[in-house]
């Protein structure tokens, strides 16, 4: 005979379970808000995550408007914030952030095993629920280590924002300098070439020396060297500028302005940036948060060193003919091999070198506040003097040498090397201007964000033949 048994069972944790679980995508939503909101003041406005080819289609027009126009520095930040695929991908780090805390808000899923057995007529069936109870008891703890790594994630994505708003300003500044220098040598390679002409000129009719004749052939031909190799470096940094903006296809017909924008007169106040860096910068305060989540993560590591397998069942069986079986079954591990202590020794040494991190990184933000400020002042001090006295010093040099050489007081020799030198002070003051830019970008945020990415521009120096 065969016997049929129905159980119904109470679980009042469950509801607790629905209570405590988080919902990951308005989690990552609060997550974003809060770095578009931290972020603001640098990058000029609330930031846009685009999630789908929706949202892609919309921004397309406000994109398209920055690239009617040529392109100031602060239309490009706005331009790559926008389109820069890169940045986008990570933003997904605050929806994997977002979704482990939304997991570990979550109770362990419970467990239910049935078994039939039958032999003859009799029947056996044996039940049995069971729930990691490790799982609840720690659920607080294991939420609060999300909490602080989702946290992490916040402040990590806050700092790659503020460094690409920084890389998309020294592209900037580097794409300009370089197109400006390069309209430069071209204008001068236009009169060279008019002077080129004039010379065959008066060779041909006996009025120049075959020496004064090659000589400007020389100077000719230098010029066009120069000039193509101020082209490709142009091409170079505008390449760099369009790949960190996400630019490609028809938008690579960007525009830029003909010039730099002068430096100001006067110069910020560095104030007391050292000890807003140390308070303030994005990857200080991750280091933070990760040093309060190894210390809670220890603090787990020490709770669970004995207790390392713990679950309980509830038991439900009947027999055909037999009374109804019902108990519980608690297992654990015992420990006889591993105590867990070199489980807590790794959890301490790791938080040890998390904290030692944390004090190299404060040093090395403090020294780089006091590097930038150097630099700031120094290229500062560099390009008004480029534009106020060494400018103004080289064209009334090179007027003057023009006169002479009318009024045939110096020969062509003169003449040439007058054209190099003021070649070359032209190209070192455009240099001089981008230095100070790209130094004032890096004085901007090093307060905020560690935005070091190590790759120094090229210098200028070799459109101007500073190797000659």
């Amino acid at each position: 005979m065969i016997t049929h048994y129905k159980t119904s069972m109470r679980v009042p944790f469950l509801v607790g379970a629905l209570l405590l679980a988080g919902c990951a995508g308005p989690m990552a939503e609060k997550g974003f808000n809060r770095v578009s909101t931290e972020t603001e003041p640098h990058t000029g406005g609330k930031l846009t995550w685009i999630k789908s080819d929706e949202d892609r289609a919309l921004l397309r027009k406000g994109i398209d408007e920055l690239l009617d126009k040529p392109l100031s520095v602060d239309d490009a930040v706005k331009l790559g914030l926008l389109n820069n695929r890169g940045l986008q991908a990570a933003y997904a780090d605050l929806g994997l952030a977002a979704s482990d805390l939304a997991q570990a808000s979550r109770l362990p899923n419970p467990g239910f095993a049935f078994k039939r057995l039958s032999r003859n007529e009799d029947l056996d069936i044996e039940r049995q629920f069971s729930l990691n109870l490790l799982g609840v008891l720690t659920l607080p703890l294991v939420k609060g280590i999300e909490e602080r790594r989702f946290e992490q994630a916040q402040l990590k994505a806050a700092n790659d924002v503020i460094a690409y708003v920084a890389d998309v300003r020294r592209a900037w500044y580097r794409a300009v300098a370089t197109q400006q220098a390069t309209n430069y040598i071209e204008q001068v390679k236009e009169v060279a070439d008019i002077r080129a002409e004039f010379a065959k000129r008066l060779r041909a009719a006996g009025n120049w020396s075959s020496l004064d004749f090659m000589r400007q052939q020389v100077f000719y031909a230098e010029i066009v060297g120069r000039v193509a190799n101020a082209r490709r470096i142009a091409v170079h940094e505008r390449e760099r500028l369009g790949r960190v903006l996400g630019l490609w296809g028809t938008d690579l017909a960007f525009k830029l302005p003909d010039r730099l924008p002068e430096a100001p007169e006067q110069t910020v106040d560095v104030g007391d940036m050292e000890a807003r860096a140390i308070a303030e910068r994005f990857d200080i305060r991750m280091g933070k948060a990760e040093i309060e989540g190894l210390a809670k993560s220890l603090g787990l590591t020490k709770t669970t060193r004995f207790v390392n397998v713990l679950e309980t069942s509830y038991f439900r069986n009947s027999a055909t003919g037999q009374p109804r079986q019902t108990g519980y079954e608690i297992s654990l591990e015992i420990p006889i091999f591993d105590w867990g202590d070199a489980k807590v020794a790794r959890a301490e040494f790791t938080y040890m070198q998390a904290a030692d991190r944390l004090a190299e990184l404060a040093i090395k933000a403090r020294s780089e506040v006091r590097e930038a400020y150097v630099d700031y002042r120094t290229a500062h001090d560099l390009a008004l003097h480029f534009q106020k006295e060494v400018l103004p010093l080289r064209k009334q040099v090179s007027e003057e040498t023009v006169l002479r050489f009318n009024g045939m007081l110096i020969g062509v020799f003169e003449l040439i090397g007058d054209a190099r030198d003021q070649i070359a002070t032209v190209v070192s003051a455009i240099e001089a201007q981008r230095e100070f830019w790209l130094a004032e970008t890096n004085l901007r945020f090093v307060a905020v964000a560690d935005t070091d990415r190590g790759d120094e521009p090229p210098s200028l120096g070799v459109l101007a033949g500073a190797a000659d």
